[in-house]
Order: C-alpha cells, then sequence, then structure tokens
C-alpha cells in the first residue's frame, strides 16, 4: 500500500488527525529531505525510517520501492511541503503502483495552489494550474502569453529571485489584468498582495521579496473571446495589436488557441 500523505505548507498545526495516525501506520516514509521531514516527524513524536526520494534520485529507486511495496510494506510518500505530485516528486512512483496493482491512497491535506486561490479574490469556479514557470525569458513569455487567454484563474508557482521579471512580462502582455501574489502562506510573514502587474511591481521593488510564492493571474475577460468570430489574419492582427507582440508569438499562439498548425495559420496570410 502506498500513502500519498499532504504536509503542512508552513504551519505545522495544519496536518490532519489522518495524516498524522497514517505516518504512524507506515514501514517506511519517503521524503524529499530527510534533514527536514525530520522536524515535522519530531513535532508528532513519529519514529519511523525517512528514506530520500527527490526528482533527482526517483527514477533510481522506483523499482525498489515497488518490490518492497509488492513484499507488504506499508509506505507513505510525503513532500517538503503541501501535496505529493502537485509539482513536487511521485507521479511517477503512482504511475507505476498503478501498473503494478499496487493500492494507492490519498491522504488528503494541504495544498498552496488551493490555499491562495481560496483567499485570492479570483473566480474559483474555473482555474489552470500550470507548476512553476520557465526560467529562460523566451519561454516564460510564451507560458505568459498562453495562459493569458484562458478564461479562468491560473495559478502558478515562482521563486522570489524571478518574481520581479515575471511581474514585468505581464506589465508588457497585460498591464490591466488583476494579479495576486500569495506569499509565505500559512507562516508568520504571510502576505497577500492584489493588484495589476505595474503596481505590484512597485511594492516588491520597495524591499527585498523572500519565501515561497503562489502567482495567480486574473482570467481573460468575455468580451475578448470574440476572436471565435475572426478569421485566422484577423485573429492574428487582433493579438498584436491587443498584446504588443510579434507576428511571429502571434502566429504561434493563434495556433495554439484554434488547435491548428501554425504552418497552417501562416499561410492564411499568402
Amino acid at each position: 500500500m502506498l500513502y500519498v500523505i499532504a504536509t503542512p505548507i508552513g504551519n505545522l498545526s495544519d496536518i490532519t488527525y489522518r495524516a498524522v495516525e497514517t505516518l504512524h501506520l507506515c514501514d517506511t516514509i519517503l521524503c524529499e529531505d530527510t534533514r527536514h521531514s525530520v522536524h515535522l516527524l519530531n513535532h508528532y513524536g513519529i519514529k519511523k525510517p525517512l528514506k530520500s526520494f527527490h526528482q533527482f534520485n526517483e527514477s533510481k529507486k522506483e523499482q525498489s520501492i515497488i518490490e518492497a511495496l509488492k513484499n507488504g510494506q506499508v509506505i507513505g510518500l510525503i513532500s517538503d511541503a503541501g501535496t505529493p505530485g502537485i509539482s513536487d516528486p511521485g507521479v511517477q512512483l503512482v504511475q507505476a503502483c498503478h501498473e503494478a496493482n499496487i493500492p494507492v491512497v490519498a491522504i488528503p491535506g494541504p495544498c498552496a495552489a488551493i490555499a491562495a486561490i481560496s483567499c485570492s479574490g479570483l473566480d474559483s469556479a474555473k482555474f489552470q494550474f500550470i507548476g512553476f514557470l520557465p526560467k529562460k525569458t523566451g519561454e516564460l513569455k510564451q507560458a505568459l502569453q498562453e495562459s493569458l487567454h484562458y478564461t479562468g484563474t491560473t495559478i502558478c508557482y515562482e521563486s522570489p529571485n524571478r518574481l520581479e521579471s515575471t511581474l514585468t512580462v505581464l506589465k508588457e502582455l497585460a498591464p490591466k489584468r488583476f494579479v495576486v501574489i500569495a506569499r509565505e502562506l500559512t507562516k508568520k510573514f504571510e502576505e497577500i498582495r492584489r493588484g495589476i502587474a505595474e503596481e505590484l511591481l512597485e511594492h516588491i521593488q520597495k524591499g527585498q521579496i523572500k519565501g515561497e510564492i503562489v502567482l495567480l493571474i486574473s482570467g481573460e475577460s468575455d468580451v475578448s473571446q470574440d476572436w471565435e468570430h475572426m478569421d485566422p489574419v484577423a485573429h492574428v492582427e487582433w493579438m498584436q495589436n491587443t498584446y504588443q507582440i510579434t507576428r511571429k508569438e502571434a502566429i504561434f499562439a493563434v495556433a495554439k488557441m484554434r488547435n491548428v498548425s501554425k504552418r497552417d495559420i501562416y499561410n492564411s496570410f499568402f
């Protein structure tokens, strides 16, 4: 049996009774960093073997874990914070368990993305989670362009040292779009800051930003969905004018939105 166990994202009191009970039942607990997770286990008097399991050794350790599970061991999977498998190690192991007919049980609990949208004031009826934003500028711009066409709220993770550059790109692409920074959730210096990108840039430039950050972007307005009635050429031109991007970038975005090849859109111009 593999238990996928959510742990606190900051405040240790946020762990569920069921999570504590399950951790006591486990023969072994897999975690990203044993030095980090031992504090949680010690806090609740849980004396179980901890084994390192992170993105750099997940594939190497997978087979031995599967064998242990087949032999009847009860194994718990936790991450440094929040729910395993949500931009954290574990997806590959869970897939392997299903392929081997090994039961996988979720022990639900804290998740930074869900905590952030619940207190953001943005639309929660429809949202998408895209994990960590790309580091390279070109890839970052492309990811944000695609997210800006989504009609619901977009939730992503960002690091403090890249937050300014991300907000700068958002200021360029969508200067009037509401953005929320949810920082250090459940911790002492928790902060929820909402505004357009320019306002948030002014705020973070006043001092050094630290801690775990969830970035939320409000959805595209219904008015902009008139592109469905445009021909491809008009759609590309609308994208260029609306988001101040190059024709090449607009063609890529339009092809993505219409679910056709870039060549099809390009050929519409000739």
